[in-house]
């Protein structure tokens, strides 16, 4: 006989607090731990972190650049909620200093994120390829990249009347962000992580 998987309302995972520093996502009720990350992993948000808030600074735009700290929530299609926490989100200034008081939360009634990043582990292949990816264009994030170090690419996702057009661009070859055009990064710099 299995035990029962306990599920989570979205109010108990906003609450929820097991004693450790263990980030938790909500996927359809249920608590999933994310890992710590390889120092690879960690070094790419990094990196496209700071390449970002530069490039946010060069276009003189109301926004900003923040790794792991801005969940999501995301409808689904069972009775269950799902929150995301990606590796790096672009918001408007405005919106994040609203959550100033609150928990650092995007809801479904709230102007999705600008750009959202997900570094690919072993862990999170799946999600960040198929369930992510449903989610986000669902929830009308116009811009999403999957930056993948075990494959050697990035795709480059961008919404188009619901749906994500996608682009996969490997080794020397330069992303093209709708959100930042003027930003010149080839996949193997971002896979690099180094400045």
């Amino acid at each position: 006989m299995t035990a029962a998987i306990q599920k989570f309302t979205f109010e108990e995972y906003l609450k929820y607090d097991d004693g450790t520093d263990t980030r938790y996502e909500l996927v359809q009720g249920e608590l999933v731990p994310m890992s710590l990350a390889t120092g690879k992993h960690g070094a790419i948000i990094r990196y496209l972190e700071r390449k970002v808030e530069s490039e946010i600074e060069k276009l003189e735009q109301p926004w900003i650049s923040l790794s792991l700290l801005v969940g999501i929530r995301s409808p689904r299609g069972g009775r269950w909620d799902t929150c995301r926490i990606p590796d790096l989100t672009v918001i408007a200034i405005e919106q994040w200093e609203a959550m100033q008081e609150r928990e650092a939360l995007i809801e479904l009634d709230e102007a999705p994120p600008l750009l959202v990043v997900e570094v690919v582990s072993e862990s999170t292949k799946s999600a960040d390829y198929r369930a992510k990816y449903s989610e986000y264009s669902v929830l009308e994030i116009p811009e999403y990249w999957i930056v993948d170090p075990l494959e050697n690419k990035i795709t480059i996702c961008q919404l188009n009347e619901g749906r994500y057009d996608e682009m996969v661009l490997t080794e020397k070859m330069t992303i093209l962000s709708p959100t930042f055009p003027e930003l010149k990064l080839s996949v193997a710099q971002v896979l690099a992580g180094k400045f």
